[in-house]
């Protein structure tokens, strides 16, 4: 059965990548009739345009022009969805919206300067849902996904590395670890999941285990963990044998592609 609330406008923040793709579809599916999106040049799939009713290209840190777009839209819900560096949206030109934003922050992050957005959407009349709304059926299972059987010790390492990768997001450190035989090798910073595999790989060598989790508390407007095909093409290539990641909180983009992808590499795909 349609929700009613599923009938009314989408206001739709797009950025890189696939993402904002498997959300328009989504939205369709649920019966979402008007879908009107923001778009960044450079940076949305100019293809997107032509899957939406409306569009509104804007250079990213145009806050003032993306906070009136989302006022005319006509939407009371809006969805941030893509690669949106938080860098990028306010080193990028800002414009003087942007400007009073940042200047109001104390920290600079993606929690706060995402948050700072949803704040203003909010003012507008146009609330920021979470990024993994319409996307039910790209989220992780519990159990095995994809891939060769898992053996035991991988099993091990995958429930070692669970308890690890919640310790270091709840310090705010990292959400992904790379670990073997009970052994931590790497653990995610400010470089990223690709260099922090790349690492952990290197010290495996070829037999490691990927773990990648949610935060306590992680606000799933902007900010949810996910796995793709380019983080299974980078695990392959640094001797990633099987990947871990939180059941119902990560996002596999897209999950067929993920799937075949995973079976294709010999990666085991686990949902903790």
């Amino acid at each position: 059965m349609t929700n009613p609330a599923h009938q009314t406008p989408l206001f739709l923040i797009a950025g890189g990548g696939d993402y904002p793709r498997l959300v328009i579809e989504g939205a369709r599916r649920a019966g979402v009739a008007r879908i009107v999106m923001a778009a960044f040049e450079g940076e949305t799939l100019p293809v997107l345009a032509g899957m939406v009713d409306a569009v509104e290209w804007m250079r990213v840190g145009q806050m003032g022009r993306l906070l009136e777009a989302a006022r005319k839209s006509g939407a009371a819900r809006s969805l941030m969805a893509g690669q949106i560096a938080p860098s990028h949206l306010f080193n990028l030109r800002p414009d003087f919206k942007a400007l009073v934003l940042l200047a109001k922050l104390r920290e600079r992050n993606a929690e706060t300067l995402f948050g700072a957005v949803a704040s203003e959407l909010s003012k507008a009349g146009v609330g920021l849902i979470s990024a993994t709304t319409y996307l039910d059926d790209h989220l992780a299972t519990h159990g095995p996904i994809a891939g060769p059987k898992l053996k035991p010790r991988h099993l091990a390492d995958l429930e070692f590395g669970f308890r690890v990768a919640k310790e270091m997001s709840r310090l705010d450190i990292g959400q992904t670890v790379v670990v073997k035989n009970g052994t931590v090798l790497a653990v995610e910073a400010f470089e990223g999941t690709n260099e922090a595999i790349r690492r952990g790989g290197a010290l495996g060598r070829g037999s490691a285990t990927l773990v990648k989790v949610s935060k306590p508390g992680q606000d799933t407007r902007f900010d949810v963990p996910v796995i793709g095909t380019r983080t299974l093409e980078v695990a392959a290539e640094s001797g990633i044998r099987a990947i871990g990641v939180e059941a119902g909180a990560t996002l596999l983009l897209d999950r067929p592609k993920v799937c075949a992808e995973a079976a294709r590499l010999g990666i085991s795909l686990h949902g903790q």
